[in-house]
């Protein structure tokens, strides 16, 4: 128990470290949503009046809308990048090290995927900050509420970027399956626009994006913003990132894929 605990404060640590080492990396994964919030939100504001539906009492602005939109793309962009991370340490062949560490393997991605998680929610609570200095304010006791729903959240994409990398072979081709996976999982869902003016475009492009499950942790987002639990959200979020998750075990098994590969060099070698 203690080994396993250091090994997690360890990767913590190195994240943040590495993080907070690159302000660059927060500016930009702060620029992509603001210019959403700023730019895209207040065009469409007219256009895309939305009615009152739950979680929200009142007929609201576009704006107050894609907020809990805009956090789910930090953690979903977030998540990505910190898979990136997994590619580059591969190359570099600090996975390797990391993987042979007397550890269940389990464990040790649980660890790097909790690492990452909580750089997500920091990004996420940065922008919730400057939204609230823009005026789109939630309950106080919301962005308490909110926390925990982020964790899940972020574990969620950060396991689904970890299964993704571990089926990349070249640090070269990451970056197409990034944007492969990416885009479609954010605007097939219920980030910028709700389901029902969804279903009034397209009763498959609906079922499309409940079918999506960005969309449910973005909905548990919104509702917890709000204190407001969605536990058929919230259980659907924690069902696919253990999914995504049991993916990323199998795919980093030392018996199968890349992982062979880079621990035992080339095959017929």
């Amino acid at each position: 128990m203690k080994h396993a605990l250091s090994a997690l404060i360890s990767i913590c640590q190195r994240e943040g470290l590495r993080f907070f080492g690159q302000t660059g990396r927060l500016v930009a994964a702060l620029v992509r949503p603001l210019i959403w919030l700023f730019v895209f939100a207040a065009g469409f504001r007219a256009a895309l009046g939305l009615s009152i539906t739950p979680p929200y009492e009142t007929y609201i602005t576009f704006e107050t809308y894609i907020v809990p939109g805009l956090v789910g793309m930090i953690l979903l962009f977030n998540g990505m990048q910190s898979s990136l991370s997994l590619v580059m340490d591969r190359e570099l062949g600090t996975m390797r090290l990391l993987l042979t560490a007397p550890l269940p393997r389990w464990w040790l991605l649980t660890c790097k995927l909790i690492a990452g998680a909580l750089m997500s929610v920091l990004q996420a609570y940065a922008f919730l900050a400057i939204a609230a200095v823009y005026g789109i304010r939630f309950p106080a006791l919301g962005y308490l509420t909110v926390a925990p729903v982020l964790l899940v959240a972020a574990f969620m994409v950060g396991a689904l970027g970890i299964a993704l990398s571990s089926t990349i072979k070249q640090l070269e081709n990451f970056a197409g399956v990034m944007n492969f996976v990416i885009f479609p999982m954010f605007f097939l869902s219920s980030a910028l626009y709700p389901l029902w003016k969804m279903a009034e475009a397209s009763a498959l492009l609906h079922d499309i994006c409940a079918a999506n499950p960005f969309t449910h942790a973005v909905e548990a987002v919104r509702f917890a913003l709000y204190v407001q639990p969605n536990w058929f959200a919230l259980g659907i979020t924690v069902a696919a990132g253990l999914v995504f998750m049991g993916i990323a075990l199998w795919g980093y098994d030392p018996g199968r894929g890349m992982v062979r590969q880079k621990a035992g060099g080339p095959a017929g070698s």
